[in-house]
């Protein structure tokens, strides 16, 4: 299995190969692809060195799949070139997300609607992917009506220069500025760029996302994201009304059953999910489960995971392990 990770250098590129390494997936070549100014770098791999090549150098070694995490342009002009020399591309950026003819896949919800004839597959934004995973069995069961999130997300869903930022702040530095204001000791709300509408991308992603991976565009979806100083793992205040009643350890149970996650929710002993215990990890967590007493059939969550394993790389590999086993690759 010839494996291409496009943005290799970056934040998420690591950690695809981390992710990669650790479950073991069955690379017989290694093809490390970032942007020109890191062509000819190493990149070690299982104690190997490979050296980095660039777009057109990748297409011509013919990968069997190509994971890419090298931002929204890069992948509109260049995931269809991959696809069309007959490389199956799974893509981390937003690029094709909402795209008719695209899956958006969370694999433990709606990879069996994959087939051979998808060339280019979208992966979730990273605050979408933990809050549908929590959310699929429960719509399941009561169906969902309406979700009201908050996110506090890590500076590492903004890249390295965001993790920069706050280390120089820490360190009483005045250096370049990811964002607007001072990250220490501060809470932006204000993740990615705002819309016509007055919310931010980030928050429309988590609307127009979670509709089309539920697929149920009946689903009313409002939120607010704000970057917080952490620098891994994403949280979230979910709150969600259902058409039907639930039962609190019904809900716990369900989510349980679930493949990827994890509860957390035994307030006895203060135990509830933190992103300094999911950074790392590859589990969606959900603890703070109780009902909201101000309406009917509405629950109130809080869901934790890591952004950069779970909320991108992982779910990313994910997708390729379910590709290799079906024989689609």
């Amino acid at each position: 299995m010839k494996v291409a990770v496009v943005g290799a250098t970056g934040l998420v590129g690591e950690v695809m190969l981390k992710v990669l390494e650790e479950r073991n997936f069955p690379i017989s070549e290694l093809i490390p692809v970032a942007s020109e100014r890191s062509i000819g770098k190493l990149i070690s791999y299982k104690g190997n060195e490979y050296k980095v090549v660039g777009m057109q150098d990748a297409i011509e070694m013919k990968p069997n799949v190509a994971l890419f995490s090298a931002g929204g342009d890069t992948s509109l002009e260049w995931a269809p070139k991959f696809a069309e020399a007959g490389i199956t591309v799974i893509d981390n950026s937003s690029a094709w997300r909402m795209d008719h003819s695209k899956q958006l896949v969370v694999p433990e919800i709606n990879a069996d609607t994959l087939t051979s004839e998808d060339k280019i597959i979208a992966n979730p934004n990273c605050s979408t992917i933990q809050m549908v995973l929590a959310l699929a069995p429960l719509h399941k069961k009561y169906r969902i009506k309406r979700v009201v999130v908050s996110t506090y997300q890590s500076i590492s869903g903004t890249g390295v220069k965001a993790v920069k930022q706050l280390e120089n702040e820490l360190a009483g530095i005045k250096g370049e500025m990811a964002y607007h204001y001072p990250i220490h000791q501060n809470a932006i709300p204000h993740c990615d760029v705002f819309e016509e509408n007055g919310y931010t991308k980030e928050e429309m992603k988590l609307v127009r996302e979670t509709q089309k991976i539920l697929n149920d565009r009946t689903i009313a979806i409002t939120a607010t994201a704000v970057r917080i100083p952490t620098t891994g793992g994403h949280s979230e205040a979910v709150n969600v009304e259902f058409e039907n009643d639930f039962d609190l350890s019904e809900v716990r149970q369900l989510l349980n059953e679930s493949e990827g996650i994890v509860v957390q929710d035994n307030i006895d002993v203060n135990m509830y999910p933190m992103p300094i215990y999911a950074n790392g990890k590859d589990d969606v967590f959900v603890g703070r489960i109780r009902r909201d007493g101000s309406q009917p059939n509405t629950l109130n969550m809080w869901i934790v995971s890591d952004n950069l394993r779970k909320g991108a790389a992982t779910n990313t590999v994910q997708i390729a392990e379910y590709l290799l086993n079906k024989k689609l690759l």
